[in-house]
């Protein structure tokens, strides 16, 4: 029996949903309009991409891999790497470094070269914010360049990384002014839509709504979107119940340590610091745990489906042993 489809519209923030909007050559045109939308300065116009294979291997056996959710190059040579990141992770910084080495790396010919260099853009679509209030509330996209300290100029105007914080974006349809807020409002809202929103009337939007109409999927897009899905939903259920965890064992922790301070000084000061140690220690707790939990459940499906080690180790950063142990499990 597959899952029952209560929602009209594919949920962009799963594999599947993303890569059927924008990783295929069919619906490319989404692809230009969302990244014409996003560069809206005036000067950078894209008018044709040609998709490129999203697994990076490396120079030699036994190389990390990089493996993007949509992975293109304009006309002009300008490499974009597309992300949709549905979950916080501890070094996601140090990640999206680390996949912008790949298209360059990629552009190095054999023989003689004179450095010259294409310009690479990662763009995260991110479904968290960053953490430690790093950028104001009201602040939902940013613009990352390598620029001088001293005077703030760009050094490097050809690596760009832009960062989309979607929980921050809540504007509602009447407040809809560029094609970048509707392409925003689109896919934070989509598969909470019943209808097409009046204020998208735009053609494009016409063809985003007719290929993301779960109704009009074949027997197999509509097997591949139910377990993509159910993977979407599961781990946000870990997720959930750890962080829930982290908090309650966090507020004991703090709570005990007020009364142990006997005095009414060290009880006020004991549940102001206690609590907000507890809460830190919680949430983190509760969201390694539930991190390590939905990467066990992922290496385990993918072991079940066949994939090699090798390639589960690269995807999850587990050992051999712990795959072997996942793989044990009932």
């Amino acid at each position: 029996m597959g899952i029952e489809m209560r929602e009209r519209y594919i949920n962009p923030y799963t594999d599947f949903g993303f890569k059927k909007l924008f990783g295929t050559e069919l619906n490319k045109d989404l692809l230009i309009s969302f990244l014409n939308a996003l560069f809206n300065d005036g000067n950078k116009v894209i008018k044709d991409v040609q998709h490129l294979n999203g697994e990076q291997l490396g120079e030699g056996y036994g190389d990390r891999r990089a493996v993007f959710d949509v992975y293109c190059m304009t006309e002009d040579g300008s490499r974009f790497i597309v992300e949709m990141q549905k979950a916080e992770q501890e070094y996601f910084k140090d990640r999206s470094v680390y996949y912008a080495t790949a298209p360059i790396r990629e552009q190095a010919p054999k023989g003689k070269w004179d450095y010259h260099l294409d310009a690479v853009y990662t763009v995260g679509i991110l479904n968290f914010t960053f953490p430690d209030g790093e950028y104001p509330a009201d602040s939902y996209m940013h613009e990352v360049k390598l620029k001088d300290v001293e005077d703030n100029h760009v050094f490097y105007d050809k690596l760009t990384f832009v960062y989309l914080e979607m929980p921050k974006f809540n504007k509602t349809e009447d407040e809809l002014v560029t094609m970048f807020d509707k392409w925003m409002f689109a896919l934070r809202n989509l598969y909470r839509l019943l209808e097409r929103p009046k204020a998208l009337q735009e053609r494009i939007f016409t063809r985003l709504f007719e290929q993301a109409e779960i109704a009009k999927f074949n027997p197999k897009e509509r097997r591949e979107y139910e377990e993509s899905i159910k993977e979407y939903w599961d781990y946000y259920s870990t997720m959930n119940t750890a962080i829930k965890k982290g908090h309650a064992e966090g507020l004991e922790e703090g709570l005990e340590k007020g009364r142990a301070e006997g005095l009414e000084e060290g009880l006020e000061k004991g549940r102001a610091e206690g609590l907000e140690k507890g809460l830190e220690k919680g949430r983190a707790e509760g969201r390694a745990e539930g991190k390590l939990e939905g990467i066990l459940e992922t290496a385990r499906k993918m072991k079940q489906k066949g994939m090699p080690d090798d390639l589960i180790s690269e995807m999850t950063g587990l050992s051999a042993d712990e795959i072997q142990n996942v793989a044990a499990c009932p």
